[in-house]
């Protein structure tokens, strides 16, 4: 589903990742753990298209994507949730799910909103509010909808959990396992992985942006 050759990347000069090796096989979900600054976010925004690397590829379902712009990572069905959200906030939490579908003109919008919507019940309840008017973690769960709706084959979650109350952590673990069992292909960055240790099938550990081999912590995802 997603294979990383020998990623370099820089930001301002400084280099931040390091010869980056990773895999996704389809219908896996694998843990990227590493500290804060340890080159985590980087490394997403790098695979959606959003930093151009030095070197290196990104394979997606067998297509090169290196040098491809963000849009055609929708295109192949790859949805992202970064880390601060990114909603916009004097749009309603409909309108801001949809925005994926309007900007790259997908086709099967209305069925994956319904198919959002099925999943979290609880965003179709505040469907019609504001983003501004949630709180931290629902607004989680709308930025993790709005990925849905391009990423119906692989999926990026940047520090899904991070400051998220207990109840909402189990309730975006819970999504996050039926997405597992629908096949979806997940990449999944935390600190540590004590809110997705039973999700995860391996985690990959990255610091001072180099990624270690991979641990098997369940499955043949070899």
């Amino acid at each position: 589903m997603l294979k990383l050759s020998a990623i370099n990347a820089h930001i301002a000069g400084t280099p931040i990742l390091r010869d980056v090796d990773l895999e996704i096989k389809p219908g896996a979900l694998v843990g990227l753990i590493g500290r804060n600054g340890a080159g985590k976010t980087t490394l997403m925004r790098t695979i959606m298209g959003l930093l151009k690397p030095d070197s290196g590829s990104i394979i997606i379902e067998g297509r090169d994507m290196t040098a491809l712009a963000p849009h055609f990572r929708a295109q192949a069905k790859v949805g992202y949730m970064p880390e601060d959200r990114q909603l916009v906030p004097t749009l309603t939490v409909e309108e801001n799910i949809l925005i994926p579908a309007w900007a790259n003109k997908l086709p099967e919008a209305e069925a994956r909103l319904a198919w959002v919507y099925e999943l979290m019940p609880e965003v179709e309840a505040f469907a019609d509010r504001k983003a501004l008017q949630l709180s931290g973690g629902q607004q989680k769960l709308v930025a993790l909808a709005r990925a849905m709706m391009s990423g119906s084959r692989l999926l990026l979650l940047d520090e899904p959990f991070e400051g998220v109350a207990p109840a909402l952590s189990r309730r975006l673990a819970s999504v996050l396992h039926t997405l597992k069992t629908e096949g979806l292909s997940v990449l999944l960055s935390e600190s540590d992985y004590s809110h997705s240790a039973d999700l995860v099938d391996q985690v990959y550990t990255i610091e001072r942006g180099a990624v270690s081999a991979p641990k098997i912590i369940r499955g043949d995802v070899a």
